[in-house]
């Protein structure tokens, strides 16, 4: 007996092709935000910086602020400002205090977690988009 074929979009062949274009859409997007947070006075400490607690996509600084930036590409600004989950949130808060206690010297007056949502080559910030709470 011969086992039916996959249907073309679950072939691990198209999965790995969609993961793949996924991932180059989404460095291609922090890296417009990273250009655009330089061009603006930012020194980008990190990216796609991994810790125990999650990954963090951007981590930039001028001399008062601190940012962790998780950037968020889809097909349109709405789709991607609701691709960010409570569960998500929490991680970077978590990624957040761990990068902190192992980089003191990243310190500033003020630290930051905003959402830099990119869709069609435009980049909407939302600034302090997560808090502590």
């Amino acid at each position: 007996m011969r086992a039916a074929p996959l249907a073309p979009n679950l072939s691990p062949i198209n999965s790995l092709a969609r993961r793949r274009a996924a991932q180059t859409l989404g460095c291609d997007a922090e890296e417009l935000v990273a250009e655009k947070l330089t061009a603006s006075g930012y020194t980008i400490l990190a990216r796609r910086l991994r810790t125990g607690a999650g990954e963090i996509d951007l981590i930039a600084a001028n001399a008062q602020r601190l940012l962790f930036i998780e950037v968020k590409a889809r097909p349109s600004l709405s789709a991607a400002a609701y691709a960010v989950s409570a569960r998500q949130q929490a991680r970077l808060l978590a990624a957040a205090s761990v990068v902190l206690a192992a980089h003191p010297e990243w310190a500033r007056e003020e630290t930051r977690f905003d959402v830099a949502l990119v869709a069609g080559g435009v980049v909407d910030v939302i600034r302090d988009a997560i808090r502590y709470s």
